[in-house]
């Protein structure tokens, strides 16, 4: 009868785990989803204004899910500064464009 007990807990165990991750896999999918960050839809570094790919290849980020495209890895540092000044930048660049 022990056994039969001990054989009923694992199974009930191994059931419960299973409906976890059954109701856990599509929130798992989810995030999947969100992962690849908005693109940057600018031909232009949102800080210096510069054209991207005039100084090489141009440096690549994401921000809080949104791709960032710099002229240079040094106009980084003035990103940080203010990230919400040039987040808004973007924003309002998107606005235009799509006017």
């Amino acid at each position: 009868m022990k056994l039969f007990n001990r054989t009923n807990s694992l199974l009930a165990g191994a059931g419960m785990a299973l409906a976890f991750l059954a109701l856990a896999s599509p929130a798992l999918a989810e995030d999947k989803k969100t992962d690849k960050p908005k693109p940057y839809t600018l031909d232009k570094c949102i800080v210096s204004d510069e054209k991207l790919g005039e100084m090489g290849k141009p440096f690549v980020f994401t921000y809080e899910g949104q791709e960032i495209k710099l002229c240079c890895k040094s106009c980084q540092k003035d990103f940080k500064k203010e990230p919400a000044k040039y987040i808004k930048k973007l924003a309002d660049a998107g606005k235009t464009n799509k006017k």
